[in-house]
């Protein structure tokens, strides 16, 4: 009888310690009171409302302001208006432009370029942007920079890459272009430079392998390549239409860089997701966006940075400056007609070639190109969730999403610049920033 008394009391001391453990690994309860949030889903502002987080979810909002209980962590933002993190579909983590990125390319190792991302990244999270698209890298970077990320290693935005964009030979992302020959890397799919269907396809694929979640192409000649047009059509319909059919069997969208209408066109026609900079895109693209319901991705603030730099004597080589000049200073007006047209816009800023962490500047443009403030939000919140396909996971504040949070202090609605100055950050439930008094 002894015995079996020790052996019960050894089994419940067990459970204890079994419960006791596994009560610690439990996070307290996080409560945000919100003096005003914007509701995606509803296009309203709701005041006064309390949003309950437990571990990387929101389990419930709602009206008034709860009373924590004991052990729950309250989040004083009844000064502020809170809304979802924001997200950019097109960033460039593993750069940032200068006069000197041209040199760069042969001075930096493969691990210079990963610290500066690691920089650049949390910038990008520090500016309110909670999820990225990365559009193209080097040395497949911004695939480690990701699961890094992912793993907590490291803070930053969640990110959606494309690794390595894929061009054709000469075409802009061939990174052999203004090199001399001694130097040039040889333009293979392996290295994302294809010419033809069986080339393209391969090269899609080596994407994948390489661990990208999307496909980038440069359907159009660009600013910054060291070519003479920016905007000449790069691939024929075969190699696009390659492209598309092996990204749809891996389940990978594909975003083209395009500045010129006929590569826009071809692009769209294949089956592209994303147009990307849209300079000189004609009422036919614009048809064509709404007939495939495909996306606009404007980078405004892109344009008007590369304009500005082109000022300076000695910023970009002699070929570049031209093609900055000229086509910098024209995408805000295409925006406002696209908008006006009805066009889908997702938000995206080109980042790395303007500076990382200035993202929301680009609200400012669209909104002085006529966009509502609202429909801003919506378009780096609602219509970008739609992009990537995780609707159901972010984009609004819902009970059952991840707690990927933001809060300024005032109304952005009033003054859209209040976008530029973050003082509260969540991201899947952790907080990075927060208001001084809290």
């Amino acid at each position: 009888m002894l015995s079996g008394f020790k052996t019960i009391n050894l089994s419940v001391l067990v459970v204890s310690m079994c419960v006791t453990a596994f009560s610690s690994n439990i996070e307290a309860a996080t409560i945000l009171h919100a003096g005003r949030m914007l509701d995606m889903t509803t296009n309203k502002v709701q005041k006064e409302v309390s949003i309950y987080i437990e571990d990387n979810l929101i389990v419930g909002i709602k009206e008034g302001y709860i009373d924590p209980e004991k052990d729950e962590e309250l989040i004083d933002l009844t000064e502020h208006t809170v809304l979802p993190g924001l997200m950019d579909m097109h960033t460039h983590l593993t750069m940032q432009n200068g006069p000197t990125i041209y040199l760069d390319r042969f001075r930096q190792e493969a691990a210079d370029i990963s610290f500066k991302s690691v920089v650049y990244a949390k910038r990008t999270l520090d500016a309110g942007f909670t999820t990225v698209r990365d559009l193209g890298d080097s040395h497949n970077v911004t695939v480690s920079l990701r699961n890094a990320i992912n793993s907590g290693l490291i803070d930053g935005p969640r990110v959606f890459t494309a690794a390595k964009s894929i061009a054709t030979t000469g075409g802009h992302a061939d990174g052999g272009n203004g090199m001399s020959s001694n130097f040039r890397p040889e333009a293979t799919p392996k290295n994302g430079v294809i010419d033809g269907p069986a080339e393209a396809a391969k090269a899609v694929r080596q994407r994948y392998k390489d661990g990208a979640d999307l496909i980038k192409i440069t359907a159009t000649g660009g600013v910054l390549s060291v070519a003479k047009n920016g905007q000449n059509p790069q691939f024929n319909q075969e190699e696009l239409d390659a492209i598309i059919a092996t990204a749809t069997d891996y389940d990978m969208h594909v975003a083209a860089h395009a500045h010129g209408a006929e590569g826009m066109k071809r692009a769209l026609r294949a089956g592209v997701k994303t147009i990307e900079h849209g300079t000189y895109m004609d009422e036919d693209v614009i048809n064509l966006l709404k007939k495939f319901d495909a996306y606009y991705v404007p980078t405004i603030i892109a344009g008007k940075w590369v304009a500005e730099k082109s000022k300076i004597d000695g910023f970009f080589p002699e070929v570049v400056r031209p093609k900055a000049a000229a086509i910098g200073p024209v995408i805000q007006e295409t925006f406002g007609r696209a908008n006006k047209a009805g066009v889908n816009i997702a938000f995206g800023t080109d980042s790395g070639v303007s500076e990382h962490g200035r993202n929301a500047e680009e609200f400012v443009y669209m909104v002085e190109a006529g966009m509502t403030p609202f429909d801003a939000l919506k378009s780096a919140t609602v219509n970008t969730a739609e992009l990537l396909g995780v609707s159901e996971t972010l984009g609004t504040l819902e009970k059952n999403k991840l707690a990927d949070i933001i809060a300024v202090k005032g109304n952005p609605l009033d003054d859209i610049t209040k976008l530029q100055r973050i003082e509260f950050i969540m991201k899947d439930g952790k907080v990075y920033k927060k208001p001084l008094k809290n």
